[in-house]
């Protein structure tokens, strides 16, 4: 196959349902990395209990109940569409400071550390399908 046809077989594979799920699976699989590495912001150097000391301003918050950690999901909203979010009462103060508290942010940073590794996930998938890998 050459020229003309080659490039249709190539889109027929990029629309294709198989292609759109590949997609799909490696957005949702960056969300879930952009959760982890928001829970490990949290984590690193944490202390829960008597010996539990605060997070600075401008540092993402320190760990001590373990609830902000566990409030952070990954949901598949609809086809090619993937929410992380924070869903602990306090967590919008956290991430972006009140009048009285500095930001302590833990998403937006874990969003930018994962931005590329994201994007090459979705490149990979795309790039599999239009060389005619199957989705697995």
């Amino acid at each position: 196959m050459s020229g003309g046809k080659a490039h249709a077989a190539r889109l027929k594979r990029l629309t294709s349902p198989e292609a759109m799920a590949a997609v799909d699976r490696a957005l949702f699989n960056g969300g879930e990395r952009l959760q982890s590495a928001a829970q490990a912001s949290i984590m690193e150097g944490a202390v829960s209990g008597k010996g539990h000391v605060p997070s600075r301003p401008g540092e993402p918050p320190s760990n001590d109940t373990q609830r902000l950690h566990d409030n952070i999901e990954t949901v598949r909203v609809e086809p090619w569409k993937v929410q992380v979010s924070s869903n602990a009462p306090y967590s919008k103060a956290l991430e972006f400071g009140t009048s009285k508290m500095a930001e302590r942010p833990f998403m937006r940073p874990a969003a930018a550390k994962t931005r590329k590794e994201v994007a090459d996930l979705i490149v990979r998938a795309v790039k599999h399908i239009s060389k005619g890998g199957t989705v697995s």
